[in-house]
């Protein structure tokens, strides 16, 4: 069996250097306008990862399973030598099939630990938490970091957790991982950070190029 030169060899641990800021896509792609918004996001990926963005979740829940191993088979090819690290919304499947770096598990997801236990050692696992004994659990089943949601409001998500109640679930599970999501954009991405946060996430706003550019140089001057 003929392997892979290791100095090809992308490495899959995830290297959490602060703050870890993650794009999530906005699940509008279905079967009809997939071609038109395959594209629209492949260009969204490549800026992401010019701007050195930590990660990306592919999360475009109406689209059948081939079409999202097409559109993930398409991101893995522009992350694959970059430091920018590829999930999949809830189909670890899928994810290791195409060749990204991990997935992201919902609470309606197979576990963690059968996750961790049947896929490769590298493979990188985040969770969704709502609260703190989610959060928890998902430290104890070896995720690899949790994102906490929502802290702020947001459609559609019900009532926000606030500063305060993020500050508290990163002091308890301190070091592990937290990253904030929900209604965060240019106006409060530091607080969260603040707050204890190893970093935050975001549709809308992380879907937007030029916040992509300006947080990339942000980061850069800030956490060198």
């Amino acid at each position: 069996m003929k392997t892979e030169p290791a100095a090809n060899k992308k490495s899959n641990q995830l290297r959490f250097q602060a703050p870890i800021i993650y794009l999530i896509t906005n699940g509008e792609t279905n079967a009809h306008n997939f071609a038109a918004n395959k594209n629209s996001i492949l260009r969204l990926v490549k800026i992401a990862v010019d701007a050195k963005i930590s990660l990306i979740q592919i999360r475009e829940k109406q689209l059948p399973a081939l079409k999202i191993f097409e559109l993930v088979s398409e991101c893995v090819k522009i992350t694959q030598t970059s430091e920018t690290k590829l999930l999949v919304n809830d189909r670890a499947d899928i994810a290791l099939a195409a060749g990204a770096d991990g997935v992201h598990l919902t609470l309606t997801s197979i576990s963690c630990v059968i996750i961790r236990r049947k896929f490769p050692e590298n493979f990188i696992i985040g969770v969704s938490a709502h609260n703190f004994k989610e959060a928890s659990e998902a430290k104890s089943q070896n995720a690899d970091f949790i994102t906490f949601s929502p802290i702020f409001g947001t459609p559609e998500k019900g009532e926000p957790k606030g500063l305060d109640e993020l500050s508290k679930v990163c002091k308890k599970l301190d070091p592990f991982p937290v990253i904030a999501l929900g209604g965060i954009d240019e106006t409060n991405y530091a607080s969260v950070l603040d707050n204890g946060a190893r970093g935050f996430a975001a549709i809308r706003f992380l879907t937007k190029a030029e916040n992509l550019r300006n947080l990339a140089a942000d980061k850069k001057d800030k956490y060198r």
